[in-house]
């Protein structure tokens, strides 16, 4: 396992004034995209939060009401392929913490932000603005971070084929219909509601919500396998024609950027065409 010890978290604040509970904000502007130095960071959280034997429930929150996690810079993370591995390791860790980990999603929730989402044990989405997707094959990709994994495992078969093939958007009603969060509220009663639930957990013994945790997990987590299937597969794809063809197309339009693209991932992904549309010889 990496050494955290001496890393000094900038992306994530931590507000520990609550007895038995850290909500922690990610704020990386402008869009909330994810970076190397942001896996390295949540690392490092894992490491203090599994040494805090006060600590029972987690929120994780974005400090931008847009975004709560854009979407991962693809090019940054493959110059350190490296982060794959421990991004593996901290959704395992996470997932496996005696600790509960509650998302409660403002904002679009796209690529790994939505891979995230669904590693924490309870998702709580705002009906006005919160937006997930995977649009990973509108690109030439696959989801790499875990979304092949969990989606099956909360909505079934049939429903995670239509997420993940469309790449589209989805809205927090339709995630909520399908199972994909735990519920949706009115933005304006979000935090309240969150905030009961999340005090009412931090009420009970830290020792019987970790065992029940594990034991409920028997049924519902992926295997470090089958994540790490998916992880290998990401960065070779992008050697692939598919995604050498549609890759140059974000350029220009928005990609990284606050921008009407990043707003409306999923609605723009069909304007690129056919792959093989640029290359009718072959």
């Amino acid at each position: 396992m990496p050494d955290y010890s001496q890393f000094n978290a900038s992306q994530f604040h931590i507000d520990r004034s609550c007895r038995g509970l850290w909500t922690i904000t990610f704020s990386n502007p402008p869009i909330n995209m994810f970076v190397p130095t942001t896996i390295v960071e949540l690392g490092a959280l894992m490491t203090d939060l599994e040494a805090d034997p006060s600590v029972k429930v987690v929120v994780f929150q974005s400090a931008n009401p847009d975004f709560f996690v854009a979407h991962l810079d693809v090019a940054k993370a493959a110059a350190r392929p490296e982060v794959l591995g421990l991004w593996r390791e901290f959704v395992l860790r996470i997932a496996s913490a005696p600790v509960v980990s509650i998302a409660k999603v403002r904002g679009r929730a796209r690529g790994i932000g939505n891979e995230f989402v669904l590693a924490c044990d309870m998702r709580f989405a705002s009906r006005q603005s919160a937006l997930f997707g995977n649009p990973e094959v509108g690109v030439g990709l696959i989801p790499g971070g875990g979304a092949l994994e969990w989606l099956p495992r909360l909505v079934g078969r049939s429903r995670a084929l239509e997420f993940v093939l469309s790449a589209d958007d989805f809205d927090a009603d339709l995630a909520e219909r399908y199972g994909w969060v735990n519920r949706t509220l009115d933005d304006d009663a979000l935090d309240s509601f969150v905030d009961t639930l999340v005090r009412r957990l931090a009420s009970f013994d830290r020792e019987t919500l970790g065992a029940a945790k594990a034991q409920i997990n028997r049924f519902g987590m992926p295997t470090p396998a089958e994540l790490q299937s998916s992880n290998e597969m990401i960065f070779p794809m992008l050697a692939l024609p598919d995604a050498q063809a549609r890759r140059p197309k974000l350029r220009g339009i928005g990609y990284g950027v606050p921008s009407d693209f990043e707003m409306n991932f999923g609605r723009y992904l069909p304007s690129f065409g056919r792959a093989d549309a640029d290359h009718p010889d072959t």
